[in-house]
């Protein structure tokens, strides 16, 4: 599994008792949220719940500790953050009124592939590495096949690479101030004639684990059955300690 990650920039890592008894707790938890449309996206077929599961800050919920096969595989933080709550509707995604017919093309074509952390800012919604995360790994809280995650293999060597450049010679302390819209873009197009995409459809029990630098996204719901309640995932991104970390 170690080789698979470093190569490829992601790994779905199999069932794990453990890994399943922390998802029934968070599924718990999660349909035990109030009603938050102020984060619902895309003609409300999708609620975003950054920071949403009231999980301890060693992970656990409701006393499940937070255990799995990616221990192996990553430095646990001293303090996992309030995770992610991902939920996907049938329908994803439709287009929102402010939202460009440009931006909405791309969300349907190119699953709205991205690295995380580069932040649209101002006017122009210029990037800028804001959240230098450390990983990013997802936990599937319930049974849904529609809108899996999607990855592009070994995009990650790719955006390495070009980030790399890009900071060549500028102290670790100012690349948040670095605009590296331009470069993330041609980094982008180059993963996208270059690289595999992939689905990576998970069950509860089981893991998603991606490499900070990897390109990845979201399907499109298309013929796959309507589950009302969505599809749920939670997702832990915790931060480097220091910014030079990130590359």
């Amino acid at each position: 599994m170690k080789k698979d990650f470093a190569r490829d920039g992601f790994v779905h890592l199999p069932w794990d008792a453990r890994t399943q008894a922390w998802a029934n707790a968070a599924y718990v938890a999660v349909k035990a949220l109030p009603d938050a449309p102020h984060d619902m996206r895309h003609g409300g077929t999708w609620r975003v719940g950054v920071d949403a599961l009231a999980n301890a800050p060693d992970g656990s919920v409701d006393g499940v500790a937070l255990r799995g096969l990616w221990e192996d595989l990553i430095t646990s933080p001293d303090t996992w953050h309030a995770a992610q709550v991902s939920i996907v509707y049938a329908g994803y995604p439709k287009q929102d009124p402010d939202e460009t017919e440009a931006a909405h093309r791309f969300r349907l074509m190119r699953d709205a592939a991205h690295v995380d952390g580069l932040l649209p800012e101002g006017q122009d919604r210029r990037r800028h590495l804001r959240k230098p995360h450390a990983f990013i790994l997802g936990l599937p809280l319930n049974e849904a096949d529609g809108s899996p995650m999607v990855v592009w293999v070994g995009s990650h060597v790719i955006v390495r690479n070009a980030f790399a450049k890009a900071f060549d010679g500028i102290a670790p302390d100012a690349w948040g101030d670095v605009d590296v819209t331009d470069i993330y873009q041609s980094a982008r197009r180059e993963v996208f004639d270059t690289c595999e995409r992939v689905l990576l459809p998970a069950k509860p029990g089981e893991a998603t684990l991606l490499h900070r630098h990897v390109v990845h996204g979201v399907a499109p719901w298309d013929d796959a059955p309507e589950i009302k309640e969505g599809r749920i995932i939670a997702y832990f991104r915790p931060e480097v300690a220091a910014m030079a970390e990130w590359l």
